[in-house]
């Protein structure tokens, strides 16, 4: 696994051990938000790495992509977690890599890219439970607002930072209820896998 210097921007928040673990990958966004004591992250999270060979970079073999996520300062917990996933086996792997900066007092969204269209769950996973939907609107970040009955067009002029922070403060007001399975029965009803590979031209 690789072993980085953590950013000074993200020092005293959880995002200090996945920054020095390497899983912080392509950020849009990594530092301080417009919120006092707020911290984020835009990007991709690495969840599995390939054998290590030299000093030869290599792309995750699993990752959690268009990430948004925060924590206060201090605080070891993430506040807010959304990311698109390619099958819902993978939560657990967002599960684990996280760790114990999940607590039951957060907001973690996952958007999968095989469970039903009409399909929304809440799976608990530990302290935490994450809220588990499909795929709709093309990219977490427009889910998100869809989700949140944010306007697009309020946010336009808004940096990346306060984008960020208009989502986290409308998800933390989150209330809606979905059913609650467990993993075992979301496995169940997951669909097949799509090849993101497939007709992409060679």
């Amino acid at each position: 696994m690789p072993d980085t210097l953590t950013s000074p921007a993200l020092s005293g928040t959880p995002f200090a051990r996945l920054d020095r673990e390497g899983r912080l990958l392509n950020p849009v966004f990594k530092g301080r938000t417009n919120a006092a004591d707020r911290f984020g992250f835009r990007g991709e999270l690495a969840l599995r790495f390939g054998p290590h060979l030299a000093d030869e970079a290599r792309p995750p073999e699993l990752s959690c992509e268009q990430v948004m996520a925060v924590a206060n300062a201090g605080d070891p917990h993430v506040q807010f977690f959304a990311g698109w996933l390619l099958s819902f086996e993978h939560l657990t792997n967002v599960g684990e890599v996280l760790g114990e900066a999940l607590s039951h007092h957060g907001k973690y969204f996952l958007f999968c890219d095989n469970i039903d269209l009409s399909s929304r769950f809440q799976v608990p996973y530990k302290e935490a439970t994450f809220y588990v939907l499909p795929i709709l609107e093309s990219t977490v970040y427009n889910e998100m607002l869809e989700l949140l009955y944010l306007e697009k067009g309020d946010l336009k002029r808004t940096d990346t930072a306060g984008k960020l922070d208009a989502i986290v403060d409308a998800a933390m007001q989150f209330s809606f209820s979905f059913d609650t399975i467990s993993y075992a029965e979301g496995l169940k009803l997951m669909g097949p896998i799509r090849d993101p590979n497939e007709n992409r031209p060679v």
